[in-house]
């Protein structure tokens, strides 16, 4: 592994990995500082501001990466990013509004939203710098904006014991952060910027909607079941369910950091047309993953539930069950993302449409049945079918969608 290859992988990691599980440490504050109600009103809302970043990264940043034809240039990306964030808010303030919620409620909902607005605004500059081969610069800037949430939030909602206040200040963190370190290294590289071209914008939502359409299904298939107790549970047992959840987090995450850094050679591989070489590798990345998965639910097992009593202050003796549950179907998904990487960098992205129509379906079905008959612990059962579901026909697809590209290439 060469020194830059290590370097990105490891800045990645730790930059990945602080920004991705901030929600855990914000959850943890939240609870001790506001208590269980407030919490429940927080995870709640966090989830569905990631639910609406969708909207705003749109495409994401592994279609602008893994962009071959360079039909596009980053300016048009960046352009576009523009009107999906706007969109994004738009979206925020309609679910709000049309929710009978509390203006406490929507206050918390949409700076969450304004939140994780920044951060898909942030997600083109980051294709940008990977692009370069400088993807150690996105890990920093993770890990900063990571760092410095954190300290504000614990600061500001100590001093205030005001969640509103907290999240004010993160967000001018975040703001500061990408006007003197993000757009600062994006503009190292001199790239000729491009002027706004109307219809290479709507092209590229044109061609970026699947990715869009089966981003936002996969976010609403992780959060139906939260959706399915906001229905018919109190605000605590949000508290409950996102504590419990709370540790698939990381095993997705280590999905996301683990494809990520190989992002570029698959592309290439898939130029150079090695396709036993592109396979292999998405094989050895899943197997890596199900292992980190299996040993993450035997140290849940052992010390997991303790752990979290300690963390979080609460009693979750009960939950043993549902916690094990909740890590073998982050694991599931974790996979399921590592071939959709993949099968997005081959430009398959209608069908994994599909993929997500079906499952979001089933997960609306099945997460308010078993929500109503079994309350938080129907919602990680309903949590793990659906996942179950995903990876199954993820691995039908991409043995299918590999095997038409290796006939083709044969017959070449």
């Amino acid at each position: 592994m060469d020194s830059n290859v290590r370097k990105n992988f490891i800045w990645n990691v730790l930059g990945s990995t602080l920004n991705a599980t901030t929600s855990l440490f914000f959850l943890i504050i939240v609870t001790r500082l506001n208590g269980v109600n407030d919490a429940g009103i927080f995870t709640f809302a966090f989830s569905t501001a990631c639910l609406l970043e969708v909207i705003g990264t749109y495409y994401g940043r592994a279609y602008q990466v893994t962009e071959r034809d360079k039909k596009f240039s980053n300016s048009d990306f960046l352009y576009s990013r523009y009107f999906s964030c706007a969109l994004m808010m738009l979206a925020a303030f309609i679910f709000s509004f049309s929710r009978s919620y509390s203006i406490y409620k929507i206050i918390i909902i949409l700076l969450l939203a304004f939140y994780k607005m920044l951060e898909a605004f942030s997600e083109s500059l980051y294709a940008t710098i990977q692009k370069n081969n400088e993807l150690y610069k996105v890990g920093i800037s993770l890990f900063l904006k990571g760092l410095c949430s954190l300290v504000i939030f614990i600061f500001t909602d100590y001093i205030t014991n005001n969640i509103i206040f907290s999240i004010i200040g993160m967000i001018l963190i975040y703001i500061l952060l990408i006007l003197f370190y993000d757009i600062k290294n994006v503009r190292l590289y001199n790239e000729k910027k491009t002027r706004f071209d109307n219809k290479k914008i709507m092209l590229l939502f044109k061609s970026g909607f699947f990715t869009f359409l089966f981003t936002l299904l996969i976010q609403y298939i992780i959060n139906a079941p939260r959706y399915a107790i906001d229905n018919v549970l109190s605000d605590n047992y949000q508290t409950i369910f996102g504590i419990i959840v709370m540790p698939a987090t990381v095993i997705i995450l280590f999905g996301q950091f683990m494809i990520h850094p190989f992002l570029v050679r698959l592309t290439n591989q898939l130029n150079e047309k090695k396709i036993g070489d592109f396979c292999a590798l998405v094989a050895k990345l899943g197997v890596c993953l199900f292992i980190i998965g299996f040993l993450a639910n035997v140290v849940a097992y052992f010390i997991g539930i303790p752990f979290l009593e300690l963390v979080y202050g609460l009693e979750l003796k009960e939950y043993l069950l549902s916690l094990l549950i909740i890590i073998s179907g982050a694991t599931l998904y974790g996979v399921s993302f590592i071939i959709s990487n993949a099968l997005i960098a081959m430009r398959k992205t209608k069908v994994q449409c599909v993929i997500y129509i079906i499952a979001s379906l089933f997960a609306l079905v099945i997460s308010n049945i078993l929500v109503n008959s079994y309350g938080v612990f129907g919602a990680t059962l309903a949590y793990l079918g659906t996942m179950t579901l995903i990876l199954i026909m993820y691995i039908i697809v991409f043995i299918r969608e590999t095997k038409k590209l290796k006939l083709e290439v044969d017959h070449e």
